[in-house]
């Protein structure tokens, strides 16, 4: 067995083309997956043509809240290409330069400060359905942000004002004459004060109303305060994980471009080294007493995951000088990689030893990979319940998501615990090995 993994590592080093191909191209693929799956899409650009008069804000209460504020909440979420006209707007979105346009209005402001209507934006779009789909859900974002923005300085000030009823204050700053106003919590004490020296009767009955009202007013404004926070903001979100911890997007790409890597390598490496005896025809030789099939069976196995277990374990060190990783944990990311590289090892034997050429193994290792791939990590609730159950039973009996799993509950911390994916992955590769004996057999 070691001087048949001798010949098998010789083939590799003046096959430098293959083995380049067998680095690069996993590699890539796993990479553009991560990058599909980490990033999110970039700022699209947008066309913004500000109608509005420069320097224009929304009057509440005697003060202003510039509108400019509520632009620049639409700015952070696009690329903004300033225009002056509608018509020059729609001319950016007909060329492509811009995905799409925002119209503001010159009377948004008047609008916002009547209370009564909504100020409205009008957004443009071209007829392309991919583009659209990029570029809607950063505008709805854009505006939902502004929105939000612009009702909590609203209530604010809105708060100013319950504030200067209930306890007084100076109103010059609102460009009131009368600079001082009585509070509500004040007023009570007043009425009390001049109830106390007016003669029985029905002016001092009128004053006892008015005292009650005062105190209703003063008891239940404080409330209000309370109030318009919930409008300004009626849901709020509370996450609750119900078990393991919440894995960040960009690590769990770094699992599953490892994982899409240490598969590719392994199975292709596998399969087409096993076919590569039955092609040359020195499966009978080499069994008829050189080494044994189950020998031959193991040997492939150790020279495939063997390979592919250094690549992947170079990507993912290469990998954390970019993204955080936790170091400490690097035993589990061992043992994940190790019992990844003998299953899919397993996987890609049994595929070499169930046909009869090269071209053939190889060809079949990859329409079966990048299947299993993305089954894997197809989630639940995105097809039908019935669909997925189908689904689930393919993956576990395909290396790949028990691989996934167990790497990124070694990478990450991820559930579920790394100890049911080991057991998972070294029963799949008895399987497979199981199987390639049997085909070793029929040979």
């Amino acid at each position: 067995m070691r001087w048949l993994l001798g010949k098998d590592l010789l083939i590799l080093r003046r096959s430098r083309v293959l083995v380049a191909v067998l680095v690069v191209y996993p590699i890539a693929i796993a990479l553009l997956i991560g990058l599909a799956l980490s990033r999110s899409p970039g700022k699209p650009k947008v066309a913004i043509a500000n109608l509005a008069a420069p320097g224009a804000a929304v009057e509440l209460g005697g003060s202003k809240i510039e509108v400019g504020r509520y632009y620049s909440q639409l700015f952070s979420e696009v690329q903004p290409i300033k225009v002056k006209t509608r018509e020059e707007a729609v001319q950016k979105v007909h060329s492509g330069e811009a995905l799409a346009a925002v119209v503001i209005p010159a009377n948004i402001a008047a609008k916002l400060s009547s209370v009564l209507s909504q100020g409205q934006l009008e957004v443009i779009y071209n007829g392309d359905a991919l583009q659209q789909s990029v570029v809607q859900s950063k505008i709805q974002a854009a505006v939902a942000q502004a929105n939000l923005a612009l009702s909590v300085q609203i209530r604010k000030l809105a708060a100013q004002g319950i504030n200067l009823l209930l306890q007084g204050g100076d109103l010059s700053r609102l460009g009131i004459a009368q600079s001082h106003l009585l509070g509500l919590e004040q007023a009570p004490s007043v009425l009390r004060e001049a109830i106390a020296h007016q003669p029985p009767g029905h002016v001092r009955q009128e004053l006892l109303r008015v005292q009650e009202l005062a105190d209703f007013a003063a008891r239940n404004l404080n409330i209000s305060k309370d109030v318009l926070a919930t409008v300004g903001q009626p849901v709020q979100v509370h996450s609750t994980l119900v078990h393991g911890r919440r894995t960040p997007l960009d690590t769990f790409a770094v699992v599953v471009a490892v994982s899409i890597s240490l598969m590719f390598v392994c199975v292709l490496l596998a399969a087409g080294g096993i076919a590569l005896e039955r092609e040359d025809n020195t499966l009978a030789r080499l069994t008829r007493g050189l080494v044994s099939r189950e020998g031959l069976v193991v040997e492939k196995l150790l020279l495939a995951g063997g390979c592919s277990l250094v690549l992947a374990f170079a990507m993912l060190a290469g990998i954390g000088a970019f993204v955080t990783l936790d170091w400490s944990r690097i035993g589990l990311w061992l043992a994940a990689l190790v019992a990844g590289a003998l299953a899919f090892g397993a996987l890609g034997v049994a595929i070499g030893a169930l046909t009869r050429e090269v071209r053939a193994a190889s060809l079949l290792a990859f329409l079966l990979s990048l299947p299993l791939a993305f089954l894997a990590l197809v989630p639940a609730g995105a097809v039908a319940p019935a669909l997925y159950n189908v689904i689930r039973a393919i993956s576990a009996v395909f290396p790949f998501k028990a691989a996934l799993q167990a790497l990124d509950a070694a990478v990450n911390g991820a559930e579920p615990a790394i100890g049911g994916s080991l057991v998972h992955l070294l029963a799949l590769t008895l399987l497979f090995s199981v199987l390639a004996r049997i085909g070793l057999r029929r040979a």
